[in-house]
């Protein structure tokens, strides 16, 4: 488990044997072995900084966000009614500093009981910023556009069709803002996003294959073409949201 504090650059260290032997002399000089060092991109706070209260549950990874479970990866959490804001912040990657330090985790569900600005985390996650008898202890929290390996994924839900599709953001660095649908005559239509965390068109969007805009809340988009319906299924998209401009 990796701590993450604010404003931390991750940095990935892969020994790579790069073997330097001389050729020319008889006697070579010994291998000799360079680690290979790469750098990856730092989380990038943004917006404002809240303040409220930690607590934590018993959470899989499932929730209001209709995820699924992510044993791999606890380091999620419930986020209170009013930031839930509708499903804007499902996905979305949250910096939370409490008394014993600060932890990066992934919204995935919501918190109905919590006051604006509490966070509900795993027990994984609160274990790292508290002790977990202490229950319930003060904490700040701040958006961060998070890096991430792979393309964003477009999630078909179970029961989705061309009368009635209903699909799904996953893997995105940044918070979704918005999806729209290219329709038949050429123009971008955008489909409305419910309380579950699923981008809904009521009245299908035919058989597809179809081209997706997805925008962030910085207004960055990626457009994906020729993605099928898939029910319940993923469709990797073509490129990862940048870091904020």
């Amino acid at each position: 488990m990796v701590r993450n504090t604010q404003y931390a650059i991750f940095t990935l260290i892969l020994l790579l044997s790069l073997t330097v032997v001389s050729r020319a002399a008889p006697n070579a000089d010994p291998e000799i072995f360079l680690p290979l060092i790469i750098t990856l991109p730092a989380p990038i706070p943004f917006g404002p900084v809240h303040t409220g209260e930690g607590t934590y549950y018993n959470a899989t990874g499932e929730g209001n966000c209709a995820f699924p479970a992510s044993p791999e990866n606890m380091m999620v959490a419930a986020m209170n009614h009013s930031d839930y804001a509708d499903a804007a912040l499902c996905g979305a990657y949250v910096q939370a500093i409490g008394p014993n330090g600060a932890i990066i985790v992934r919204i995935v569900d919501r918190c109905p009981e919590c006051a604006p600005g509490d966070i509900d985390f795993s027990r994984e996650a609160f274990a790292e910023i508290a002790d977990l008898v202490a229950g319930r202890v003060p904490i700040s929290w701040q958006l961060v556009s998070y890096p991430l390996d792979g393309p964003i994924v477009y999630h078909f839900k179970d029961g989705s069709n061309q009368w009635w599709t209903a699909i799904q953001i996953r893997n995105h660095s940044n918070p979704i803002a918005k999806l729209e649908a290219l329709d038949s005559n050429g123009i971008f239509q955008e489909i409305p996003r419910k309380s579950y965390n699923y981008f809904v068109a009521d009245s299908g969007l035919g058989p597809g294959p179809y081209t997706f805009r997805v925008t962030d809340v910085f207004g960055q988009t990626l457009t994906d073409s020729s993605i099928p319906h898939t029910e319940n299924g993923d469709v990797a998209g073509a490129a990862q949201f940048p870091p904020p401009p």
